[in-house]
């Protein structure tokens, strides 16, 4: 049985069960769906980029081999943040593929597939499936393809430039390199809108930094580093760049739904769409005019934009607990444009973030704490298959579940249950809990709400082993 599966952007795997066969069948698939539908592009041309995790160039030079056996025309653009593969691709009105594997460990990678218009939906990972066995490829020809090259670093950069300007005049920000794709690119925006960036932990080895379970040493380095510099802020990445961290000025990080929360309210959203894991503190009156959930996944955001939109909203942003920001529209201010592009992006709420805090003249501590976000944390138990996950919420979901009573009676029992993506109890306490299998890996996604830190810390805790007992 492979690990190879469609989760919540993209397929992903272990790379031996990747490399080979399965990428170069994968991606003459998404090919013949393109040619099927007329969407390959007036020239043919498909672009590739890749992470920095040690399979991605050969994984990249397969998709490469596929897309010229398709008859179409491959355009290696090298090691590149995943937002700005896919803002070059829209420009040029071209299909891309991403070899990324995000955060997850070095021995898994995956593949993001894009039309012209934007990331792939649902329906085409099903159809890209049906190609795919309707190929019956049994093997991968050798690598032979020689793409031509092309640099969609500069007008990333551009980007933020021509839209920001100088917003962060004055601001010392240290930049947690580590592993990512982006790692270089988010020091030169940040110096052309006048920051001045101070590198911090750039790594030669591929380092699975997720923004959503952030690791024990990945907090402790941000605390050190604020304690021994000056500094206005600590931003990082994950691996391909299109999730971002941003550590306040004592090296506290902010959770990415706060960030996404905080570039809305900087880009003057009337509208947010993010999914059910995003803190309930977005839907207190007043805060946005529209609040859209979802499931977890950046197709389920970027179907709730285009919803959004056509029920008449005017600037619509789209974020996860992960971090990703979707910019759904255009956005024009001083007139300065910045164009949409509907895929998570770790720069723009990195920039929003830090121009909203020094706009305001308030440490970015001031400006999170002003939001009045309930205290939510999340983590992860890792090499859990997903049916032990799928069996332990549907025992806490069966209807008179005496076991669901008997798990939460310390906490007032389970008040409501929401079924949108895994399931989310609402405690009688007013505390949530929410179980949910990752669409990446096998792992075991654990989030909690409390009114107070020490109570959320013991809450997660709490559900961490009982759920870690309960999928052994």
């Amino acid at each position: 049985m492979t690990s190879l599966k469609f989760g919540t952007s993209g397929l992903r795997g272990l790379v031996t069960e990747l490399v080979g066969l399965p990428t170069y069948a994968h991606v003459r698939a998404f090919c013949a769906m393109l040619q099927e539908d007329r969407a390959a592009g007036a020239r043919g041309e498909v672009l590739i980029g890749r992470d920095l995790r040690s399979s991605s160039p050969l994984i990249a030079a397969q998709c490469a081999q596929a897309i010229a056996d398709a008859g179409l025309e491959p355009v290696d653009c090298g090691a590149v943040p995943t937002p700005a593969l896919a803002q070059a691709a829209m420009a040029a009105g071209s299909p891309a593929v991403m070899v990324t594997g995000s955060h997850i460990p070095d021995d898994r990678n995956g593949l993001k597939f894009y039309r012209a218009q934007g990331e792939i939906d649902k329906a085409d990972e099903a159809r890209i499936l049906a190609h795919h066995e309707a190929l019956a490829l049994t093997a991968a020809p050798d690598v032979s393809a020689e793409p031509q090259r092309r640099d969609v670093v500069s007008g990333y950069r551009a980007r933020y430039v021509d839209f920001f300007g100088r917003a962060l005049e004055g601001l010392t920000v240290g930049v947690y390199q580590h592993s990512s794709v982006g790692r270089d690119v988010i020091c030169d925006v940040l110096s052309a809108l006048g920051a001045t960036p101070i590198v911090l932990g750039r790594s030669d080895s591929f380092i699975p930094v997720d923004t959503e379970a952030l690791r024990p040493e990945d907090e402790e380095l941000a605390r050190r580093w604020a304690g021994e510099r000056r500094l206005d802020a600590i931003v990082s990445t994950d691996g391909d760049a299109d999730r971002p961290l941003v550590a306040d000025e004592t090296g506290r990080f902010l959770r990415g739904d706060l960030v996404g929360a905080l570039t809305a309210r900087f880009l003057g959203a009337d509208a947010i769409v993010t999914p059910v894991t995003s803190n309930s503190a977005l839907d207190r009156p007043g805060s946005f005019a529209r609040v859209v959930r979802t499931r977890v996944g950046s197709p389920y955001v970027i179907a709730g934009m285009a919803q959004a939109q056509a029920e008449g909203a005017r600037t619509v942003i789209g974020f996860e607990a992960n971090g990703g920001v979707l910019l759904g529209s255009e956005v024009v201010r001083d007139g300065r444009r910045l164009a949409a592009l509907p895929t998570r992006d770790a720069m723009l709420p990195i920039v929003a973030t830090l121009a909203l805090a020094r706009t305001a003249q308030k440490p970015l501590s001031a400006i999170a704490a002003e939001a009045r976000f309930a205290i939510a944390l999340s983590n992860r138990l890792q090499e859990v298959p997903q049916d032990r996950t799928t069996a332990l919420i549907a025992r806490l979901d069966a209807e008179d579940s005496g076991f669901r009573d008997t798990a939460f009676a310390a906490h007032g029992g389970v008040a409501a249950r929401d079924r949108r993506d895994g399931l989310r109890l609402t405690l009688g306490n007013g505390a949530t809990v929410h179980f949910r299998a990752s669409g990446n890996a096998p792992e075991l996604r654990v989030y909690v709400e409390a009114p107070a830190p020490a109570a959320a810390e013991a809450l997660l805790a709490e559900n961490l082993a009982f759920a870690a007992a309960q999928t052994r």
